[in-house]
């Protein structure tokens, strides 16, 4: 099988490749490429002179395996390459279908004859069930759908017609997501009803099997309303008050768990604040920004593009994927976009606009937070398709060049 090759997260596994100490979990919204990504380690591993009979795959869904329900039927069947000499490397895709398998993957890494890989249903993996019974000896590798410069890697790579004005890609980009399916569909209708089936499939497989929903209703209406209004600083109390007026009242209780769930299930980030002045975080108020804009585009008909809060999405997901920790700043009165913190502590300050070029006025607005931000920390602006402007030493940035260029903030 033909597999385009994401980087930005072999870098991250290589370095646990052979390290049988450590359970390597892979996490991601459902259908954002985990099982490929897996597969990808396997042809690396074959690369690197590993032998094949010492690379073992149990895909859970698969026809072959469906029926392994339990940890005893999970670990005869493991035994079975227990004869093999050397390091083996156990791969097991979808491992929520085994109830009580932290036992068993946590057995093998005990007996240092293993390595292993898991994958599966995201909301079950980040359960505290996890945590408890793996004591700790695992490392997480969160996974996102495909940022805009691995969208235009991967059309490339499999002779899609990648425009030479990357705008225009970027457009494409904002309208369809980055699921990495709908890259091989042409029509923006197939596009559609394939997201459509991923939300279905998340809900039957990730929400419905794992936690009570009394009113399917009500949380489809909640889900709906979060995704239409990603971007947008809103609070519980907030939430509750549009709720009424479209004649939904629901307790603040049942709200939080409804979004509880959807982040969970890794369809909403939550993205809080913090005073740079203070150095606080400020409860109360959010943002929820979509782990794909397809989840939009996919429930939505109308195709024009509201700039403002689709490009801070794809900014705020393209940082995550480079590993940077995500706020909302506060600075006096002013907020800026992003407060991106890197591995090392360091910070940079991002405000994301669709141009800064229609009046002097939008151009004060965007500078304004950045120029009050007292420290030497990098500071940018990204637009759409501007000029690009110099002013008070703020780097300013095309987000179609920065992100095709894979640049760090």
């Amino acid at each position: 099988m033909d597999l385009y090759r994401r980087e930005n997260y072999l870098k991250k596994l290589r370095g646990f490749y052979h390290d049988s100490e450590m359970i390597k979990v892979i996490t991601g919204v459902r259908r954002c490429g985990k099982s490929s990504l897996m597969k990808t380690v396997m042809e690396e591993l074959k690369e690197q002179g590993i032998a094949e009979k010492n690379i073992i795959l149990l895909d859970l869904d698969s026809k072959r395996y469906k029926s392994v329900k339990y940890p005893e039927q999970l670990e005869k069947i493991i035994d079975e390459y227990n004869q093999i000499q050397g390091l083996k490397y156990l791969f097991i895709d979808e491992i929520q279908n085994v109830k009580g398998f932290e036992e068993v993957v946590n057995a093998y890494r005990n007996e240092g004859d293993y390595s292993v890989f898991i994958t599966g249903s995201n909301s079950y993996l980040l359960s505290g069930e996890l945590i408890t019974k793996l004591t700790g000896r695992y490392i997480e590798f969160e996974m996102l759908p495909l940022s805009f410069e691995e969208y235009i890697g991967m059309k490339k790579y499999f002779g899609k017609n990648v425009s030479l004005n990357l705008t225009e890609e970027l457009d494409k980009y904002l309208n369809e997501g980055g699921f990495p399916k709908t890259v091989f569909y042409d029509n923006p209708e197939d596009k559609r009803l394939y997201i459509k089936s991923v939300i279905s499939e998340i809900f039957e497989k990730d929400i419905k099997r794992r936690v009570k929903i009394r009113n399917v209703s009500v949380f489809e209406k909640i889900q709906t309303y979060l995704i239409n209004n990603f971007g947008s600083t809103t609070s519980l109390t907030s939430m509750l008050k549009e709720l009424h007026k479209s004649g939904m009242d629901i307790k603040r209780e049942t709200l939080n768990r409804y979004i509880q769930i959807l982040i969970d299930a890794k369809i909403l980030y939550e993205c809080k604040r913090f005073d740079l002045k203070s150095k606080k975080s400020i409860g109360g108020e959010q943002k929820y920004y979509l782990s794909d804009l397809g989840f939009y585009f996919g429930t939505n008909t109308d195709n024009r593009i509201n700039y403002g809060p689709a490009l801070e999405n794809i900014v705020y997901n393209y940082a995550r994927s480079k590993g940077y920790e995500i706020s909302i700043g506060r600075v006096g009165k002013l907020e800026c976009d992003f407060i991106m913190r890197g591995k090392s502590m360091e910070y940079s300050y991002v405000q994301v606009s669709m141009t800064i070029m229609a009046n002097k006025e939008t151009e004060d607005r965007e500078y304004a937070p950045l120029e009050s931000i007292a420290d030497n920390y990098p500071k940018y602006v990204l637009t759409r398709n501007d000029m690009i402007q110099k002013r008070n030493g703020i780097i300013h940035k095309n987000i179609p060049e920065f992100m095709s260029n894979g640049e760090l903030f």
